[in-house]
């Protein structure tokens, strides 16, 4: 009756190569996390000296035209190999081998490796190096990262993909810094698998929570309650793809998230946003939660929406 952990840890690594001597202790994660997560204690974070490893490469734009970069973006116990897949058929579609990677951890130090390109749309793949982290550590990351990348390659809009937790964070963002003038501003996000009413059993138990009849969630919590006070604050220029999965067993969930919190977003933004477009993904064979992220039709319909393909 309770969220598993270790399932769902080997679901969200299954496909990993794991290179211990490159990762943070699992201490190092959990303590930045706590820290990150609490406001009081975010201060002790901007003691360390930062350090930036710039290895990119930075193409010169030719032709008059603002750049709106594609941010890919994972979410809790997730890394690179997470939107690897995306990440490949967005530089096949673009016929385009070259992007930029970039790696963050709490303490603000950043790396930056390959090549902001001097297209339209350059390829961003971010990867949080304490990943085991909850939505107030993703938020406080995405805080930081947004104007670093901003200010370094001179871009005013970003497109963003997002897996898992990272969906809900996307949003919050936007909501938050929406009176920041010189903040980054969101154009279209693709919400993948996103927990936006709770995980299953941290907070939703399957098929209990249900759907009125204008689509708002019978039981929220306290996270989503946050985005609907909010939901003003979402820019009405932005257009919307939700992405969510169903096993089709008895949970009605793609293992992990409920369909009914993966539409519960749909309340929040459809009234307002550009345009809002929700696709359920069927099947134990395509629509479990870390498979999500590589199945192709996800990917070519993600694609589609961010404009890298007709």
């Amino acid at each position: 009756m309770f969220f598993n952990t270790k399932k769902y840890k080997e679901e969200a690594e299954k496909n990993r190569k794991h290179n211990l001597s490159e990762e943070p202790s699992r201490f190092n994660m959990l303590l930045l996390a706590i820290l990150a997560s609490i406001a009081p204690t975010r201060p002790l974070l901007c003691l360390h000296k930062k350090h930036i490893d710039d290895k990119a490469v930075i193409e010169e734009k030719t032709g008059n035209f603002e750049q709106i970069p594609v941010l890919y973006f994972h979410g809790f116990r997730g890394g690179d190999y997470t939107t690897n897949v995306m990440v490949k058929q967005a530089l096949k579609d673009k016929d385009n081998p070259k992007y930029l990677k970039v790696t963050i951890d709490l303490l603000g130090n950043f790396k930056l490796e390959g090549t902001w390109t001097n297209d339209l749309h350059p390829i961003v793949q971010v990867v949080f190096r304490q990943r085991l982290i909850g939505i107030y550590a993703i938020d406080y990351y995405l805080r930081m990262l947004l104007p670093f990348l901003a200010q370094k390659f001179h871009f005013k809009n970003y497109m963003a993909v997002a897996h898992s937790l990272a969906c809900p964070c996307v949003v919050r963002t936007e909501m938050r810094t929406s009176r920041k003038k010189n903040f980054p501003r969101l154009t279209k996000c693709a919400l993948i698998a996103g927990p936006f009413d709770g995980v299953t059993y941290m907070g939703d138990i399957p098929n209990v929570n249900g759907l009125n009849a204008n689509g708002r969630p019978k039981v929220i919590n306290p996270h989503y309650i946050y985005l609907l006070l909010r939901r003003k604050r979402f820019n009405p220029d932005i257009s919307v793809l939700n992405i969510y999965g169903n096993v089709l067993d008895n949970t009605n969930s793609d293992k992990f998230i409920s369909v009914i919190s993966a539409k519960s977003i749909r309340y929040i933004l459809a009234p307002g946003a550009h345009s809002y477009h929700e696709v359920e993904i069927r099947g134990q064979k395509y629509a479990e939660h870390s498979w999500m992220h590589d199945n192709p039709f996800v990917i070519k319909i993600v694609d589609k929406f961010i404009g890298l393909t007709q």
